[in-house]
């Protein structure tokens, strides 16, 4: 699998995951938020493999991706 392949599959993961985050009433999540969340796991260890990268993604939480962004908000990350 190519790298561009990999990102479009992670890219549609993560917009259906903010798309299930809509469904629950969180109506202003984007992919691009969900990745950063996600994401945000790796920068000490480096990313993954993919199928724990493809879990992490699936398996995110409304409240663990609210934390994320309260956490990011008090820093004053913009994401």
């Amino acid at each position: 699998m190519q790298a561009e392949e990999l990102e479009a599959i992670i890219e549609e993961l993560c917009h259906s995951k903010a798309e299930e985050f809509r469904l629950l009433g969180y109506e202003h999540v984007s992919g691009q938020e969900v990745w950063a969340c996600v994401n945000a796991k790796y920068a000490k260890k480096g990313m993954p493999e993919l199928h724990q990268l493809v879990n992490d993604i699936l398996s995110l939480k409304v409240t663990q991706f609210m934390n994320f962004l309260t956490l990011s908000a008090y820093k004053g990350d913009p994401i």
